[in-house]
């Protein structure tokens, strides 16, 4: 996942100073749930915090950021095919949203009763569900981006 991490920020890095800041989180999010995995035996309180504040924060500037400027974007440039990808992704990276919060509220709550969360259980199905976003929002800044790029070019 690191890896494909930083190919992205090679590729998108300089696109915007948003989806800058975006990857830069994604990389951190990923550190996190990979301490927090190399963990989970022995996993610490603040861990478990560290990584969800993370994987919230993610999230969230996923949805409430970074995904209106693409479409925002892809509105201004007229672009169709980036619409229609977003109409085809944009259910698929809520429903994926939706469970990690899930998975942060059952963290706090098991918490807050002093609970030490079971993870073993959750974290890889979690991790298989952020590959999978980070996919899709690749896909989606990769089309977005290139077809506007193109554009603002063509435009000079």
């Amino acid at each position: 996942m690191l890896e494909k991490c930083r190919n992205a920020q090679e590729r998108w890095g300089g696109v915007h100073q948003l989806i800058d800041r975006w990857l830069q989180e994604r990389h951190e999010l990923i550190s996190a749930y990979q301490q927090l995995q190399s963990q989970l035996d022995r996993c610490s309180r603040e861990t478990l915090q560290v990584f969800c504040q993370w994987l919230v924060d993610y999230a969230s500037a996923g949805h409430f950021e970074v995904y209106e400027q693409l479409l925002r974007e892809a509105q201004d440039f007229n672009d169709q095919r980036g619409l229609e990808l977003a109409r085809q992704i944009y259910p698929r990276l809520q429903v994926i949203t939706q469970l990690a919060l899930d998975f942060n509220d059952r963290c706090d709550a098991q918490l807050a009763r002093g609970e030490q969360p079971q993870l073993a259980s959750e974290l890889a199905p979690l991790g298989q569900l952020l590959h999978e976003r980070f996919e899709l929002e690749d896909c989606l800044i990769e089309v977005l981006h290139t077809a506007h790029q193109q554009q603002a070019m063509q435009a000079v």
